[in-house]
């Protein structure tokens, strides 16, 4: 790939011709309409500013991302890491794949799915899984709640809805930490390789508790100012372009008629697709009586994964890619397969199951 800033300076780049159509552009609008640029970066930062800050940096959705660094770092300090590779070695063994694909989602489960790529993450590599195992781990880790709090919320919301909980966790959230990564060996990532329990590393560290306690509160910190908060930003400002050009409605309306079609709660939906997944769980307790217990499953099982969009699109790669060997594309890619997965798995149960536990 050649390096346009080395380029002869005497013919124009296509990356100038780019912005001399910008700056003309920019001069037709502000001499015809001179507000127009002051009201699009009102409309962005009207989409930005709940989520960035209002959610994440004022409220306890900020909080529970540092404690869920906190928490993790500590489980990971008393041998949690080394006790799930034991667990799951004999299935994994059998499957010939790499038993460390499943520590993201585990770790997903009980802290926080930026935490769970800064902890899991470089398991993977000293696991020497292959790449593709990387990018199953990947999509494996979106099928399990990103926060704990979605988790034990979610339960309260089926329970105000009489809907036994014990079927729908074993077939959303336990059974795709194995079904998935065979789903995917047989079909996308084939790469795997069997691994010997004496061929893998011990991965618990050896840091001082009251060190580890301190410096993770530090990486959740700037986990979630340096990570988060400005992936929420980048994404939200794309929205808020397409809001401005009238083209984000159509976006939302085609969103409410595809969850409809997967029998999933489509306010709700909606919600943990872009804001918030533990908002959204909360918001089902709140509807009660005006909502079908039918599209209840699909709702919760679409909430417990590695959703909203800005995670997607913003912080799994941003999070994942200093820490493995994958590029960015692949990351996106591998969090794309995982969350389309994530929707049929919602369609599926909420068609399936719930006609067998309502």
């Amino acid at each position: 790939m050649k390096d346009i800033n080395n380029q002869p300076r005497n013919k124009l780049s296509r990356n100038e011709i780019i912005g001399i159509g910008l700056v003309i552009l920019s001069l037709i609008i502000l001499f015809f309409s001179p507000n127009s640029l002051s009201d699009l970066i009102d409309v962005i930062i009207a989409r930005v500013y709940p989520v960035a800050i209002e959610i994440f940096l004022i409220s306890n959705v900020g909080v529970a991302v540092i404690v869920s660094v906190i928490v993790g770092r500590i489980l990971e300090r008393l041998g949690f890491t080394d006790g799930l590779i034991r667990v799951f070695m004999p299935i994994m063994k059998f499957l010939k794949i790499n038993p460390s694909v499943i520590i993201p989602g585990v770790y997903n489960v009980l802290g926080d799915i930026n935490a769970a790529g800064r902890i899991a993450g470089p398991v993977l590599i000293q696991a020497k899984a292959t790449k593709d195992e990387q990018k199953m781990a990947i999509a494996t880790m979106i099928q399990s709640p990103q926060s704990f709090a979605t988790f034990v919320i979610g339960l309260i919301a089926l329970s105000k809805f009489g809907i036994p909980a014990l079927p729908v966790i074993l077939l959303s959230i336990i059974a795709p930490l194995v079904v998935i990564p065979l789903i995917l060996k047989l079909t996308i990532y084939r790469d795997t390789k069997k691994v010997e329990l004496e061929e893998l590393p011990r991965f618990t560290p050896n840091t001082p508790f009251l060190q580890t306690l301190f410096t993770s509160a530090i990486e959740g910190t700037e986990l979630l100012l340096l990570v988060i908060i400005p992936a929420i930003a980048a994404v939200f400002s794309v929205i808020g372009v397409l809001d401005y050009f009238g083209i984000w409605p159509h976006i939302e309306s085609g969103l409410t008629t595809m969850l409809n079609i997967l029998h999933i709660e489509p306010a709700t939906g909606i919600v943990s697709i872009l804001a918030s997944p533990t908002l959204a769980v909360a918001q089902l307790i709140d509807v009660v009586e005006s909502t079908d217990p039918r599209l209840i499953v699909g709702s919760f099982v679409l909430a417990n994964s590695g959703l909203p969009l800005s995670v997607i699109f913003g912080q799994i790669p941003a999070t994942w890619k200093p820490i493995t060997d994958l590029t960015e594309k692949e990351i996106l890619n591998s969090a794309l397969i995982g969350t389309v997965i994530r929707l049929i798995t919602a369609f599926l149960l909420a068609y399936l199951l719930t006609p067998l536990i309502i």
